[in-house]
């Protein structure tokens, strides 16, 4: 997933459960302000990556053998993009798609995600957070 990868989840996770970040810090909230209005656009171009990271990681199945927590932390990346990019980015998708049968797929998708956003954002924070720190552990190791 990568340095980028990494703070890119971390900021998704934060986006989606806002209120573990204001509670701890209640001046974050100018920040969340600024950024809030392009929400749907990295929740759109979130649940992308998340899919061609989530194909990635099944064409790649052969990293089980070597590198099974690198496969895992990256299929686990590709899994929360996705999630959190449909939760967050529902809005702008529906602009694009025209099918009235992917939008109601869609919409029932949101409706099974929607109660477990919280939860999403901050295993997405843990894992961003992870995925940094992995970074510099195996490129130094």
């Amino acid at each position: 997933m990568g340095f980028i990868g990494g703070i890119w989840l971390a900021l998704l996770g934060v986006l989606a459960a806002p209120n573990l970040l204001l509670s701890r810090k209640p001046e974050a909230r100018q920040w969340l302000d600024k950024i809030a209005p392009y929400q749907g656009w990295i929740g759109a171009i979130s649940a992308l990556w998340g899919a061609l990271v989530i194909l990635g990681a099944l064409l790649n199945l052969r990293w089980l053998r070597h590198a099974l927590i690198y496969w895992v932390t990256y299929a686990a990346d590709g899994v929360l993009l996705l999630c959190l990019g449909l939760l967050l980015g529902v809005g702008v998708l529906k602009q694009f798609i025209k099918a009235p049968q992917a939008v109601e797929k869609m919409d029932q998708t949101i409706a099974r995600l929607a109660p477990k956003q919280g939860v999403l954002g901050i295993v997405a924070i843990c894992l961003g957070v992870w995925a940094v720190i992995s970074n510099f552990l195996w490129r130094i190791g």
